[in-house]
């Protein structure tokens, strides 16, 4: 199967803009704020879309932008600094826990209150603005409502509604659609040298999420993750393999976050020992176990949420699945059309005759039963249920008993 590169019609992104896939209309408002068009510009901004859609992208490009010379080219100091996180007008907030604090609020109220010691604006970037807590909400209305002359704040969030009606309704929104497959596929073509039919099913089974995608196609340890996470609904056929496959999710995903932090944390917990004297002849720090304790807190709630986030993963392949098998129960995609990249297909297109004897062998309604599950079983996750319990629970419903 060959990528049309005749599909993709929109005239290529370049500069700090290249990475946005299939954003063009987003990326258009942008770059009219950027070149100061009349009521373009706003001193508040909401970039919203789905996981993927490349909303923290955007919101980097735009700063960028706003600090280049010749609006975002993506070459000079400044697109190249800020884009990195380097640039000392442009603050980029990512948190790593469950949550942003009021104090770290606070910190961001601070350096935006500053002039730009060097760019054009002073730029602040929260990209995980729906994590705010509520007292930080309060925080960053206040700065939202009295802004500094020269500063931007790029908020960004799943939906509109993550974010607080005070605060939504102060900043100017911006909504990035899901990119189309066939340009995501076209991208990991052209850009990332990868195999057209690869590429096909990597943007297919990623559903818009290019981070996704690219590293369905370029790593394969993380396709064979996908390929066991795809056969356990026809692989459960009793309550012990229910309970041995949630033990082994939880257990992997939770081994994945650590080792995705390790090295962190060991530089985290050196720069503190450091700071608190440890290793210094006769010192003997103040308050040192109450430092180190928090510090460990902090880390263990960062591994949470990143098995969270890996267990989250888990739901949205099997939620793939079953979307696909509903999709042959009730005729939405039919023979033919599994593979295609438009309209009506397969999202695992790879595994079409596994689906298919799924949906002979069950029905529409249990179908949606087991979706609903899944969706249960994300509804507990965020509440703080424990992930094993979740994923027992979880995979009960999906055995084809269930």
């Amino acid at each position: 199967m060959t990528v049309n590169p005749q599909i993709v019609r929109d005239p290529p992104l370049t500069g700090v803009w290249s990475e946005l896939v299939g954003q063009e209309k987003a990326v258009a408002v942008l770059r009219r704020a950027v070149g100061g068009q009349a009521h373009a510009m706003s001193h508040a901004w909401l970039l919203t879309g789905p996981p993927g859609s490349g909303r923290s992208n955007a919101a980097r490009a735009f700063a960028a932008a706003l600090e280049c010379a010749e609006g975002g080219c993506g070459a000079c100091n400044d697109c190249r600094t800020a884009l990195s996180g380097a640039h000392p007008d442009v603050t980029l907030v990512r948190t790593e826990t469950l949550s942003i604090g009021v104090d770290e609020v606070r910190e961001l109220v601070r350096r935006a209150a500053m002039s730009p010691s060097r760019g054009r604006h002073q730029v602040v970037v929260v990209e995980d603005a729906d994590r705010v807590t509520e007292r930080g909400a309060d925080a960053l209305l206040k700065a939202i409502e009295e802004p500094a002359a020269r500063t931007v704040w790029v908020l960004c969030a799943p939906t509109p509604d993550d974010v607080i009606v005070t605060i939504r309704s102060r900043c100017r929104r911006l909504h990035l659609a899901t990119p189309r497959d066939e340009a995501v596929a076209e991208l990991l073509v052209t850009r990332d040298g990868v195999a057209p039919e690869l590429a096909a099913e990597a943007a297919r089974a990623a559903q818009g999420h290019i981070g996704r995608a690219r590293r369905l196609a370029r790593d394969e340890d993380a396709r064979s993750r996908r390929d066991r996470i795809l056969a356990l609904p026809t692989g459960l056929n009793d309550l012990g393999d229910c309970l041995r496959a949630a033990q082994e999710l939880v257990a992997e995903t939770g081994q994945e976050a650590a080792a995705a932090t390790a090295d962190q944390d060991a530089r985290e917990r050196g720069e503190l020992e450091k700071a608190l004297g440890f290793g210094t002849k006769g010192a003997r720090p103040r308050h040192a176990a109450a430092a180190i304790k928090d510090l460990e807190d902090e880390q263990k709630a960062r591994v949470k949420r990143l098995q969270r986030d890996a267990l989250d993963r888990v739901l949205t392949e099997l939620t793939t699945f079953h979307r696909d098998v509903l999709a042959l129960q009730t005729g939405a995609v039919r023979p033919g059309e599994e593979q295609r990249l438009t309209g009506s297909r397969l999202v695992n297109a790879g595994i079409a005759d596994r689906i298919r004897q799924v949906a002979r062998s069950s029905t529409s309604d249990r179908t949606v039963r087991r979706i609903d599950a899944i969706l249960e079983a994300r509804t507990a996750l965020e509440t703080n249920v424990s992930p094993q319990l979740a994923m027992e629970a979880l995979l009960v419903n999906l055995a084809p008993r269930g």
